[in-house]
């Protein structure tokens, strides 16, 4: 569906206009044409198409969707593809939104997206000096927004981790900790999927060659891989220390486990001794000496508790029970 078609000439709104006048605003000097859609239908992708001359390789992706972010060029025109991570509960919504841009117009495609970009619209509004720089500062505006959105999706994973850190030397939890890890990770590698390619992807926006109608916002497409780094750095010391509690988790699980062989091998050495004494006591040969004897029975008895007594204290002493 159609969310906005505006027209801007030297940084001021001009009017909305309908999708038919798109082609003839494009005609006037110093000015551009903002358009934005959500989850188009490939007709009203088609008549967006023919308005801009679009190329068909970049609407066949923006018409497909699920895009890994790029950047890519055809002639004067980009398409730009980034990717919207979106706290949902306690789980992560990925959307996407395709961007069409070139000196005269820009046209953003958001898909499977909640939050809208009404805001960066008014902003940019607000700013007529910034927005009389044409589309490229529109592009980057759109790009600013979707990759501040990151930085609560990063403090989440923090505060998850931290929680779970706080759990790990807590006997019996070791199990749900390992699946909150993994979960965690998981959640990790769908935001590093966002950030990693568009993070390559943003440096052909300035530094060495860039589109002409890009070379005036340089500084600002640099702010947004500055940002991109700093989610990177972070999202690359999570999974670090995702790693490092996972093996310290691995290490209270043998940790346990070695206690609790002590333990077992401690009480198994103090039965052998009644195995051991009874099964020689137990063979009953005719010419056993204890057989006469009136206190043999109690003897051996005494004996065999004494030492397991004895061993049973060492084993206490020891750590092992």
């Amino acid at each position: 569906m159609l969310i906005n078609c505006v027209a801007y000439q030297e940084g001021k709104k001009l009017s909305d206009i309908s999708v038919e006048a798109i082609s003839d605003y494009l005609e006037m000097p110093e000015t551009f044409v903002w358009v934005a859609l959500r989850e188009p239908a490939p007709e009203e992708l088609a008549v967006m198409q023919h308005e801009f001359g679009l190329h068909e390789l970049a609407v066949e992706d923006a018409t497909r969707g699920n895009q890994r972010p790029k950047i890519e060029e055809y002639g004067d025109s980009l398409f730009v593809v980034v990717q919207t991570v979106e706290l949902d509960g306690g789980e992560l919504n990925v959307g996407e939104v395709d961007i069409f841009v070139a000196k005269n117009y820009v046209l953003s495609v958001r898909n499977n997206c909640n939050r809208g970009f009404l805001g960066v619209r008014a902003r940019a509004e607000n700013e007529p000096h910034l927005l009389a720089m044409g589309s490229s500062f529109v592009l980057y505006a759109l790009m600013d927004a979707v990759v501040d959105r990151y930085f609560p999706v990063v403090d989440m994973l923090e505060s998850e981790l931290e929680k779970i850190e706080d759990r790990i030397f807590i006997k019996g939890s070791q199990r749900d900790n390992i699946e909150r890890l993994y979960e965690l990770k998981r959640k990790v590698l769908v935001l590093r999927h966002a950030v990693a390619p568009l993070l390559d992807a943003v440096g052909k926006l300035h530094g060495g060659r860039v589109p002409a109608f890009c070379r005036d916002t340089q500084d600002y497409f640099r702010d947004v891989q500055d940002h991109l780094y700093r989610i990177n750095s972070s999202l690359d010391a999570i999974r670090d220390t995702i790693g490092t509690a996972i093996q310290v988790n691995l290490s209270m699980v043998a940790i346990d486990e070695g206690e609790v062989n002590k333990r077992l091998a401690a009480w198994a050495a103090i039965f052998a001794v009644f195995t051991a004494f009874a099964g020689v006591w137990g063979m009953n040969f005719e010419f056993m000496p204890e057989l006469k004897s009136h206190y043999g029975y109690p003897a051996a008895l005494a004996f065999m508790f004494g030492l397991c007594g004895y061993l049973y204290y060492r084993f206490r002493k020891s750590g092992w029970l």
